[in-house]
């Protein structure tokens, strides 16, 4: 008997919008957000530079940095934790649709960008052009 399981549909915040967040992605948040303490949140955005013309940025900031123009998003693991991922606008025009996975793998492992706005990425996933 062969049983077929099928990948988990990624997760979205409350709202449905925001970035589509795998299931082990979720996970790994969920408990870096838990260590950050209640008074962090996710930034998570673009800045000129690397191998293809822009780069990803993902980095915990105070909640006080929270701007009027972000958007923020509240999601939820499967667990019950719950965190907030913020972006600001412009970074949002090129990661919008913008998907965030998670590997533990010991070459290539950690988070990963699938951007369907990207015409060309780096090797390392790290950098990309529109």
């Amino acid at each position: 008997m062969t049983s077929i399981t099928t990948p988990a549909q990624p997760h979205t915040a409350a709202d449905g919008k925001g970035i589509l967040i795998t299931g082990i992605a979720m996970q790994q948040l969920a408990k870096l957000c838990i260590e950050q303490g209640d008074a962090q949140v996710l930034r998570v955005g673009v800045r000129s530079g690397g191998c293809s013309g822009m780069s990803y940025t993902m980095d915990f900031v105070p909640s006080s940095e929270i701007e009027e123009a972000d958007e923020v998003y509240d999601y939820q693991a499967p667990d019950g934790a719950c965190f907030r991922v913020i972006c600001d606008p412009k970074s949002l025009l090129y990661i919008y649709g913008l998907q965030l996975d998670f590997s533990s793998s010991l070459i290539g492992g950690g988070f990963n960008f699938t951007n369907p706005n990207a015409t060309q990425t780096c090797g390392c996933g790290s950098s990309f052009a529109v």
